[in-house]
């Protein structure tokens, strides 16, 4: 009889363990928000780089359940975004392209899979996705000219930097 409730008690638990493991990412995310370069229009954060761990270490559902739950914290107006930003207007402003590009970023990043070299690729090409809508919108601000200059630009030694650590990351995570 116990084991005909088994698979039905395992489900809620799965749910729950999934939203807990969501949640806790959602808060690493806002964390390495919060470590942030002030530049203009864009300050520079540690952001992708908890969204390529999310998703490679997590698996795509995992990662982009934590990088929505982010988005949804801030749109209500927890301080989860750069510098303890929040709110609605954040999501509208300059850099709302950014943060919805970490959506498909931690997805491609769950994909992650294969050697070294694949496994670089993946995560290389995930951290370009949150350049894509980002420099997109803002050059809604400030000019195509402008936005890939100060928001893709002067991004790529950061952005081959964190994309170096998320593979070590994902390295280190097979090896253990």
């Amino acid at each position: 009889m116990t084991t005909s409730l088994t698979p039905a008690l395992a489900r809620p638990r799965g749910a729950l363990r999934f939203l807990g493991l969501a949640l806790l990412g959602s808060g690493v995310l806002a964390a390495s928000a919060q470590v942030a370069v002030p530049f203009w229009p864009v300050p520079a954060t540690l952001q992708t780089l908890a969204v390529l761990l999310l998703g490679a270490l997590g698996g795509s559902r995992l990662g982009a359940a934590a990088v929505a739950l982010t988005l949804a914290q801030g749109a209500l107006g927890l301080p989860v975004f750069a510098g303890g930003t929040a709110g609605p207007a954040v999501l509208m402003g300059p850099t709302a392209g950014y943060l919805l590009g970490f959506l498909p970023a931690a997805w491609v990043a769950g994909q992650a899979r294969g050697g070294w070299l694949r496994t670089g690729a993946t995560l290389l090409a995930a951290h370009l996705l949150v350049f894509l809508p980002g420099v997109a919108w803002l050059a809604g601000f400030v000019g195509m000219e402008k936005a890939l200059l100060a928001g893709f630009v002067l991004f790529i030694p950061g952005t081959l930097v964190k994309t170096g650590l998320a593979l070590a990351g994902v390295a280190l995570a097979r090896r253990g």
